[in-house]
């Protein structure tokens, strides 16, 4: 035996059963025994730790006495805890151990609460791994779900008991997530037993169950598609339908309620069109609770005092001996009904176009229903679906709509106190600018969100100000730190927001737009100075950037006062500040114009530096990595005079493919399009020498779903293909250097596009 540290903590970990007494210490009541664990247990080495781990999970003799079931729950946490810290190495290095160790354990009948946290960490690890892994153990995996699921549902009807049932349907919800259509194949052993479960579920201590197996009914409906659920959407609609009546008798913490909105989303997706004719069994009791007007009181100090906590009444005191009454049971259900008629909307568009106006009518002064934060988040989340849902009616039916929304919207940014709602509201007004477009403000509108804006930057550098001051106070600590930093991040959040604003303005308005905005100007200016927090030059540039991209070439007039911070700015340690800017750096070669010309020129050896550093692909730096290299193709393709194009080109294609920022990979794979189509002899190489490197960037593009086939540069591609095969020879060697898994990705794109 090691020697031991206090309270019976051991200091190293050398044997199986010193672990297990360790992981009884990571639960232990006492602080500082949970502490000496957690100090040993980090320096165990991962591998040892894993395997320690593994035995305890699956109860394994060694001669010594298997491990107590705390033990063992605590294993399956760790576990749990490992696959989220480590994801996805630690599921592509231990998959075939951590899934058969926690199945065996769901499949042990002995324990619970065992099973629940092995469901748990089951759910958790499936999450991050590869769905090209998951499906390797899908058959045993499931078929003893489906083993467990029986036996749980049994012992549901016998019993009552419950806990291990509640984690199994979520991780079954889990796996039908991940592998999708996969699942095809097991929704006829899977359905029944979910469905049964729902309907046993009455009692008020199975809600939870119950609105955890709606929401895994949902997810296996939406992994199989709606050819295979349509057999029982009929049913599952009127369980659905059965729980969505009992809505106004929810109490306010009922579990079921987050469960139905979700669910209710995805049967809306699934279903399409097709949900239309259960929309007005379930519009008019939404309406009506959505409606509802909570019960308000002015009572005396003494009448508040005589009254129970039960009766569901929250008071403010005034002063005077007088306090503010709201009886808060109901507004749970007006906040969930208000949320799902905004599913509603997004998912049924014009099958929801008769309820247009009436919901509109309803949401727009719940902008300014100050009882309950989440039902002005939905009432602002309702207004761009709404609007598109009012578009197909034509532009003088839109024009109405949006002539009613768009001062109280406006309003609401400027008096709204709560800094989430508040960054819901700044989203839903972008996104309506977005589908209004070009013309929808007037100019008493725009001289009042200017007045807003200006206020919210201003009020940002002031709260920066007076943050630095409390630093200086005596009484500050590190409680006080990181309560200014949460300070903070809210006001980062509502300058990503005033950010989301102006991009609105400027791809709808484009250079029409500018003289409205110089009043806000200096303000952008100063978020990009040298001296200020890096997320302030991040959002700055990100202005900027917009600018250039929809306001060219006009925008060239700011030129001097972004020029140097852009320039400087790709040397930044953040890689968020360094992404701003390369990403600005590129649309000035795309959109910019030839006064642009010298500022690309300069721009490439920097963007260049960035992409060969040592660290450049860390899962930190990527994206801002793959940004300059998209700027380097961008330069190259748009302003090919400013730079030595044979040159560069050759690293151009070894830093190729891009995997992480989507939107710029398509944009290199268009590029290497137009460079392949036009036979660029660089590009090409000698003797075609580079195409079993282009044919693998090709492949590489389909594997991390880069290529759309709605795009038409996957037709590209896929010709690209096509004429190498053409060459027996060369075909076989291209090929020769790919993985199955490209092989098969390379076959997909030749099959659909």
């Amino acid at each position: 035996m090691a020697a031991s540290g206090s309270a019976g903590v051991p200091a190293t970990v050398s044997g199986k059963q010193e672990f297990y007494q360790l992981l009884k210490n990571l639960i232990n009541p006492s602080c500082m025994v949970r502490r000496q664990a957690e100090e040993i247990y980090e320096n165990i080495p991962g591998l040892c730790k894993t395997t320690f781990l593994l035995d305890a999970v699956r109860n394994r003799r060694a001669g010594y006495e298997d491990p107590h079931p705390r033990v063992r729950a605590a294993a399956c946490t760790t576990l749990g805890q490992m696959a989220t810290d480590f994801a996805p190495n630690f599921q592509k290095k231990f998959h075939e151990t951590v899934i058969a160790a926690l199945l065996r354990t769901m499949e042990n009948q002995g324990n619970q609460r065992v099973q629940s946290h092995a469901a748990s960490a089951l759910i958790i690890f499936i999450e991050d791994c590869p769905k090209s892994l998951l499906v390797l153990y899908l058959d045993s995996m499931l078929r003893n779900l489906h083993s467990i699921l029986v036996i749980k549902l049994q012992e549901l009807i016998r019993n009552g008991t419950k806990l291990a049932l509640e984690q199994l349907v979520t991780t079954i919800a889990s796996v039908a997530d991940t592998i999708e259509e996969k699942f095809v194949p097991y929704y006829d052993i899977f359905m029944p037993s979910l469905k049964h479960t729902v309907e046993l579920a009455v009692q008020k201590e199975l809600k939870l169950l119950k609105g955890k197996t709606i929401e895994c009914i949902s997810h296996v409906g939406l992994a199989v598609g709606k050819e295979k659920f349509m057999q029982d959407a009929s049913n599952v609609m009127q369980l659905l339908l059965k729980t969505q009546s009992d809505l106004n008798n929810m109490e306010d913490d009922d579990p079921q309620t987050s469960y139905m909105v979700s669910a209710w989303a995805r049967m809306c997706k699934i279903l399409g069109s097709d949900f239309q004719q259960y929309l007005p069994l379930v519009i008019e009791p939404l309406i009506k609770t959505a409606s509802a007007k909570p019960d308000v009181a002015l009572l005396d100090t003494q009448d508040v005092e005589n009254m129970s906590d039960d009766d569901g009444w929250q008071f403010v005191n005034l002063g005077d001996q007088q306090s503010f009454g709201i009886k808060t049971s109901g507004l749970e259900a007006k906040a969930t009904a208000c949320q799902m008629l905004v599913y509603y909307a997004k998912e049924l568009r014009e099958g929801f176009m008769d309820y247009t106006e009436q919901v509109v009518k309803l949401m727009v002064p719940l902008l300014k229903f100050y009882f309950h934060d989440n039902v002005r988040v939905a009432a602002a989340e309702s207004l761009p679906f709404l609007l598109e849902c009012a578009r197909i009616r034509g532009p003088e039916y839109l024009a109405q709509m949006w002539q009613f929304i768009c001062d109280p919207l406006i309003k609401a940014i400027g008096t709204e106190p709560d800094t989430d709602v508040l960054s819901e509201i700044m989203n839903s007004f972008a996104k309506s600018i977005e589908v209004m477009g070009d013309g929808c403000l007037n100019d008493e509108h725009l001289e009042e969100l200017g007045e807003i804006l200006k206020a919210k930057l201003e009020g940002h550098f002031k709260n920066q100000e007076l943050r630095q001051v409390k630093r200086q106070e005596e009484n500050y600590d590190q409680q006080v730190e990181m309560s200014l930093q949460d300070e903070d991040e809210c006001d980062v959040y509502i300058l990503t927001k005033v950010s989301d604003i102006l991009h609105s303005l400027f791809s709808t308005y484009k250079e029409k737009i500018l003289p409205w905005f110089e009043q806000l100007l200096p303000l952008i200016v100063n978020l990009i100075c040298s001296n200020r927090p890096w997320p302030d030059r991040q959002w700055g540039l990100c202005i900027f950037d917009d600018i250039i991209e929809h306001c060219s070439p006009t925008s060239f007039k700011y030129v001097e006062y972004f020029r140097w911070p852009m320039l400087l700015n790709m040397r930044d340690n953040n890689p968020e500040v360094r992404q701003a800017a390369a990403y600005g750096l590129g649309v000035m070669a795309q959109f910019g114009g030839d006064d642009y010309r010298s500022l690309c020129s300069e721009a490439v050896p920097l963007l260049v530096k960035v992409i060969k550093c040592a660290n450049s692909k860390t899962k930190k730096n990527v994206i801002a990595t793959e940004n300059c290299i998209s700027a380097v193709g961008k330069i190259l393709r748009f302003k090919p005079n400013c730079v030595n194009v044979d040159e560069v080109l050759p690293h151009w294609l070894s830093w190729l493919p891009l995997h992480e920022d989507k939107e710029e990979a398509i944009q290199t794979l268009s590029f290497l399009c137009d460079l392949i189509e036009s036979n660029h002899p660089v590009v090409l190489g000698p003797n075609n020498s580079n195409l079993p490197k282009i044919i693998s960037i090709i492949a590489e593009g389909k594997i991390n779903e880069t290529i759309n086939y709605e795009d038409p540069c996957a037709k590209r591609l896929a010709n690209v293909v096509r004429q190498v095969q053409t060459s027996e020879e060369l075909w076989l060697e291209c090929i020769s250097h790919l993985d199955d898994e490209q092989q098969e990705a390379l076959q997909e794109l030749l099959n659909f596009a």
